[in-house]
């Protein structure tokens, strides 16, 4: 007959087995989801646009941010990490991004919102380059699952511009 220990060895082995065999599957479900997100923000206003003492450009806007991220979360899904982005192009860099507002959404229920704000952190150009500037706003995000890998995604809209006059 076999040892106690033996039997544990075996026991514990075929335990291991199974729970990385869920967690595989589990992880495997997730890319039979495809989700279709969607968003919209509204620029109600600019509230101020200076220049800085320092030559720097800074913008602060008041935003209405509606999204459904609903069908992004599945049984295996922890939470997703959301943000909006200001993204724009400059004589010296091709993509600058600027992030304006993030959040984490814990659950479903709270995945579709309608959010009015100005913007969370400082829009700065290091530089005297948005007079007029068009630019697009982002709406990226993050699904951070329970098991398996993150992945993440976004949505581009386009047809904003900031004014030719400082305010």
């Amino acid at each position: 007959m076999h040892s106690f220990g033996y039997r544990a060895n075996a026991l514990i082995t075929l335990g291991v087995t199974v729970l990385a065999l869920m967690c595989a599957m589990a992880s495997l479900s997730d890319n039979l989801n495809s989700p279709t997100p969607s968003a919209q923000v509204q620029v109600l206003n600019v509230n101020w646009f200076q220049k800085q003492r320092n030559g720097n450009e800074e913008v602060s806007l008041t935003l209405n941010i509606s999204a459904d991220l609903q069908s992004m979360f599945t049984w295996n899904t922890k939470q997703v990490f959301v943000f909006l982005a200001a993204e724009y192009e400059t004589p010296k860099n091709s993509l600058n991004q600027v992030s304006l507002w993030d959040g984490i959404i814990p659950s479903k229920e709270h995945a579709k919102f309608l959010i009015h704000t100005t913007n969370k952190y400082r829009f700065i150009d290091q530089g005297s380059n948005l007079q007029g500037k068009e630019f697009n706003l982002t709406l990226h995000w993050h699904v951070m699952p329970k098991t398996g890998k993150m992945f993440a995604d976004k949505i581009v809209m386009t047809g904003y511009r900031l004014p030719e006059e400082y305010r």
